[in-house]
């Protein structure tokens, strides 16, 4: 694997206080002196590696969404059935390194620029397609008579629930979310032929190593410098 250069992880940094400061701050009240603080560095260095806010927007973008991947992808890596890989996507989108309040009051203010901004529409773009590249992946070979609509009607429905975590004053837990699809996922798949039980196991399993697993620091601060 190539090293990174002392550039790239400069920007990895950057990207991670400026998604600090949108958390404490929200998008109109991110700026780029505030990154700079947050970052232990001068606004110099903030526009040395980000010419101005609308590419460290980008960036911060690209870092929550490396985040939320490296979650899924990690996950992934342990499903060895097709309904596993479902539950891998579930799961992951929901794990505690990206589903928590603040987070998600960060995403719906990215969400907001959206219609704005090109950069960010390619960006979204690129994750739906990959979330739907997913999903379809684990749902045909379930035998699941309209895959394609499923895996957006999942898709749909986890969004719903990261914006509802977003709007609501109540934390909403990565648990609370998950059974949410989970739900979904069952009633979508209900003529599938798929017993009950073997959803719980797959279900349990993926859990259970979210929680082993993606909570350690080692895969927090890999995910992190991941970019």
């Amino acid at each position: 694997m190539a090293r990174k250069s002392i550039g790239d992880i400069r920007r990895a940094e950057l990207s991670q206080a400026a998604f600090d400061a949108l958390v404490q701050h929200g998008i109109r009240g991110t700026t780029l002196e505030r990154v700079a603080r947050i970052a232990g560095v001068s606004k110099g260095v903030v526009l040395h590696h980000f010419k101005d806010k609308d590419v460290l927007f980008e960036g911060v973008q690209r870092k929550a969404n490396t985040v939320l991947r490296e979650c899924v992808t990690e996950l992934l890596r342990h499903a060895d059935t097709p309904l596993e890989r479902l539950y891998a996507i579930i799961v992951g989108n929901f794990a505690a390194p990206v589903f928590q309040q603040e987070i998600c009051h960060a995403w719906i203010s990215l969400c907001s620029d959206v219609p704005h901004n090109r950069q960010s529409q390619r960006i979204q773009t690129a994750v739906h397609a990959r979330m739907r590249s997913n999903l379809l992946s684990a749902l045909r070979p379930l035998g699941a008579e309209d895959a394609p609509r499923i895996a957006f009607q999942l898709r749909t429905v986890m969004d719903g629930i990261w914006l509802r975590a977003s709007f609501q004053i109540a934390p909403m837990t990565g648990e609370e979310g998950v059974a949410e699809v989970d739900y979904a996922a069952r009633s979508l798949l209900a003529g599938s032929g798929i017993a009950p039980d073997e959803m719980d196991a797959a279900l349990a399993k993926m859990q259970t190593l979210a929680s082993l697993i993606l909570t350690t620091r080692a895969f927090r601060d890999r995910a992190l410098m991941t970019s």
